[in-house]
Parts: C-alpha cells; structure tokens; sequence
C-alpha cells in the first residue's frame, strides 16, 4: 500500500500551491500550518533548498469525529500535503494517505473516516 497520492502539474510553485490550498477549502479543510522547509533549511544550516512546503490541513468536521472515536488520533493530525518545485515550471503535490497511516492504530471505527478523508485529499490533489 502507498503512503501518499501525488501528481506533479506542469505550472510554477506559488500558483500550484495557491491551487491546492484553494482545492482543500472547497473541501472542507483549512490549513492550520504552513512549514517553509526551504527557508528553514536556509535559516537552521545554511542550506540551499528546491521549493518545498508541508501544508497541515485539517477538516475540522473529519477530526472531531476521529479524535472522539481514537483521543490520541490528534497525534497523527492535520493531515500533511507537501508541495515541492521539481524544475522552473513543473511542482508536485503529495498528500498522506490516512488509510495508510492509520494502520497503526488498531481501531476499526477509524477506517470510515480515514477513508472520507483520503478521498477528499485525492479529489483535491487532482483538482488543484
């Protein structure tokens, strides 16, 4: 089984991010944190970066019900969307697949949810 749902857009960085973050809303998700990994890379090592971002998005509705059915589930929570430059014109975007992930937690009454939620992170993966 595949960790994640990914496709790369032949467009720049800051418009395909744009995109995605647009597509989560129309989802019901918000982002509720945004990580520079290129500007931390730079900033904590002196590092030069590609283009890359984690995006925490989170579908409030999605995650009350997860963390009432699993309390501890808040710890694999938001929901992790990268968006990385592969060249000047051309930036994936990959999303977890919750599926995958919950597989560590042994609670049956998550698998709904997590399904809801990965189908919601791959229609917006693709529509973005």
């Amino acid at each position: 089984m595949n960790y994640f749902h990914n496709r790369i857009y032949n467009d720049n960085f800051e418009n395909t991010e744009e995109k995605i973050t647009e597509a989560l809303k129309e989802r019901g998700f918000g982002i509720i944190t945004s990580v520079d990994v290129t500007n931390t890379f730079k900033e904590k090592l002196n590092k030069d970066f590609r283009k890359y971002k984690i995006l925490g998005a989170c579908n409030p509705e999605n995650a009350y019900k997860a963390i009432n059915v699993e309390d501890k589930i808040g710890l694999m929570l938001p929901c992790n969307v990268i968006v990385q430059e592969k060249d000047d014109n051309h930036t994936e975007i990959a999303a977890i697949d919750p599926v995958a992930s919950m597989q560590a937690v042994d609670n049956e009454n998550l698998n709904p949810i997590a399904e809801t939620i990965r189908d919601s992170l791959k229609e917006a993966i693709d529509a973005a």
